[in-house]
């Protein structure tokens, strides 16, 4: 081979390895993609809203559940009393609220002469706090039958039942998280990209998920732009509330990574779902749809 042609694919090579790195470097900065994602959900804390003794658990750990299944039962004994009193309560109310007003007609019915104008207003007023009294017991008796039917925790949500924390013969307290439940229903990918890359970005965007787990693609499209970060260089709660930036001598500017969340539009049967996992994200603006013509 002549030295001629041993410069000329020489320089042929070197000239397809430029234009190939060329290429390359473009698809890195401009091609929104990221391995910096995560699968997320919503993550429902369920607490009792009455107190008691758990009397049944009737769901496991990591168990899937549906919308509407009884998770657990408080004993519900004391409530059962509880509305039992509320009932008979305003039952009284009632028949002292029927005797007020049989009282205020006869005093209607007797003339000014025989009944001063004071005692005609003492029976209205009777009568008006009768009714105040019935009135109350009847909230009382609807919150009694509100905790009896509370006694019952029902799932408000689909999904899976995690961090089960509670067993038969605890006390649950009203209010405190007893389990939580991952909704099935919630599940999306927060892909952090770098900012230089937000510009080919668009609400809409086509986007292909892969987990680190598990090799089939998830498709998706980008469903929202997250507009704030924290600032790591502010300094809350300095006195004249001006932002005070420490001084950067690094000849490296970073790029900060600003939250993109990717809705989920179809999730291979294969690919089974956890809040936490890893993700790759790659948004595809080419599939994007032309701009109507004016």
């Amino acid at each position: 081979m002549s030295r001629t042609v041993r410069v000329v694919v020489t320089t042929l090579i070197v000239a397809l390895a430029v234009v190939a790195g060329w290429f390359a470097w473009r698809l890195y900065v401009e091609t929104p993609w990221t391995r910096d994602g995560r699968v997320r959900a919503d993550v429902i804390q369920i607490a009792a809203e009455v107190s008691g003794t758990v009397a049944e658990i009737r769901v496991k750990d990591n168990e899937m559940i549906k919308k509407g299944d009884v998770l657990f039962v408080i004993d519900p004994e004391r409530y059962r009393f509880a509305l039992a009193q509320a009932e008979a309560n305003v039952e009284a109310r009632e028949k002292a609220l029927e005797q007020r007003r049989r009282e205020l007609d006869r005093r209607a019915r007797l003339s000014s002469a025989s009944i001063t104008v004071e005692a005609r207003e003492q029976a209205e007023t009777a009568v008006a706090l009768a009714e105040a009294a019935y009135d109350e017991a009847l909230a009382a008796l609807n919150t009694a039958r509100l905790n009896l039917d509370r006694t019952i925790v029902r799932a408000p949500v689909n999904g899976y039942v995690t961090n089960l924390q509670i067993h038969a013969g605890d006390y649950a307290v009203a209010g405190k998280p007893s389990l939580a439940i991952v909704d099935s229903d919630s599940f999306y990918v927060a892909g952090y990209f770098e900012e230089t890359k937000l510009r080919n970005l668009r609400k809409g965007d086509k986007a292909s998920v892969r987990l680190l787990g598990f090799p089939d693609e998830i498709d998706g499209h980008v469903e929202s732009i997250a507009r704030a970060i924290a600032d790591r260089e502010i300094l809350q709660g300095s006195g004249d509330l001006i932002a005070n930036v420490n001084p950067t001598f690094s000849w490296v500017r970073l790029a900060q990574r600003i939250p993109v969340r990717i809705a989920l539009d179809r999730v291979p049967e294969t690919v089974r779902l956890s809040a936490g996992m890893t993700a790759t994200v790659v948004v595809r603006p080419d599939e994007r749809p032309a701009p109507p013509r004016s």
